[in-house]
């Protein structure tokens, strides 16, 4: 199955040690580019982190978020009083240098690090914190996957619309190389030039020629067959079906260009919507 680079996923924890929110999305890009978020505590989780998507993941750009508050009891609570200091004296130099404004010890208290309480068996707290994430993690492999299906049917829908229209193509071939036959035939004759039977023979083949779209109906009709194949065989196909949609538009061009009749005209333009509309929901596929 064929995933989406676009996925969502968020989980709270809660323990004893406190509560824990991971955050996990993704959006396409052309190769893997991981984000992080992290607790200045937890920073050293992030090569760990890195090396799980690399894994798990093959494109998309992905941001990464860790949100965590401390369960910490009553009594357990201590200023860091050289911390502290250091902050007031920072903030009285500022207010004397501006002129104006106040110190506010509340908002001292508030600045990360001044109140610590007991320190927490880090280890531990990281092993929990990672089978955490593995859980949030599966939810949004689960996403992409799910993004993937609905991607798969629409890929598909297009699919058997290309192949439709390449059978009308080639249905009405017959029909408009009697038609160029027919319309030779009437020019000579209002030009009033005779040509030997051998002679216009070899016209209408090299008409026949030049307007045969036999061999980029054929092409179609591969492609179509070959890109059905990346898609059922799943996995990391982004980069594979965005080079089948240049191969689909050269020989949508090609018939565009040999088209000299209303119905392949029409044909070769549903064709190119059908091949765009493919080539931007691929720029989504892993």
């Amino acid at each position: 199955m064929i995933h989406s680079m676009t996925g969502y996923a968020r989980k709270e924890f809660k323990g004893d040690w406190g509560t824990a929110v991971w955050e996990i999305r993704s959006v396409n890009q052309r190769y893997l580019e991981t984000y992080f978020r992290l607790p200045e505590s937890f920073r050293n989780l992030e090569a760990v982190l890195r090396e799980r998507f690399r894994q798990g993941l093959e494109r998309g750009k992905i941001e990464c978020n860790l949100r965590f508050e401390s369960q910490v009891s009553q009594g357990q609570l201590q200023i860091n009083e050289a911390l502290a200091e250091q902050l007031i004296d920072n903030a009285l130099w500022v207010i004397d240098r501006a002129g104006q404004g106040q110190l506010n010890p509340v908002d001292i208290l508030r600045w990360p690090g001044v109140m610590e309480g007991e320190e927490q068996d880090m280890d531990a707290l990281n092993v929990i914190l990672l089978t955490a994430f593995d859980e949030v993690f599966k939810e949004f492999i689960a996403a992409r996957r799910s993004e993937g299906d609905k991607l798969k049917a629409l890929l598909e829908q297009r699919l058997e619309g290309v192949a439709v229209e390449a059978a009308k193509v080639r249905e009405h071939m017959p029909a408009i190389l009697n038609w160029q036959r027919q319309r030779l035939l009437d020019r000579l004759a209002e030009a009033k030039v005779e040509l030997e039977p051998t002679r216009i023979e070899q016209e209408i083949v090299l008409l026949a020629q030049k307007i045969d779209v036999a061999e980029e109906l054929d092409r179609l009709d591969m492609h179509v067959t070959e890109t059905r194949k990346i898609i059922g065989k799943g996995g990391a196909c982004g980069r594979r079906l965005d080079f089948m949609m240049q191969e689909f538009n050269r020989e949508s061009n090609t018939l565009a260009s040999k088209s000299i009749n209303a119905e392949v005209t029409q044909a070769a333009v549903e064709l190119k919507v059908l091949i765009e509309q493919m080539r931007e929901q691929i720029q989504n596929v892993e």
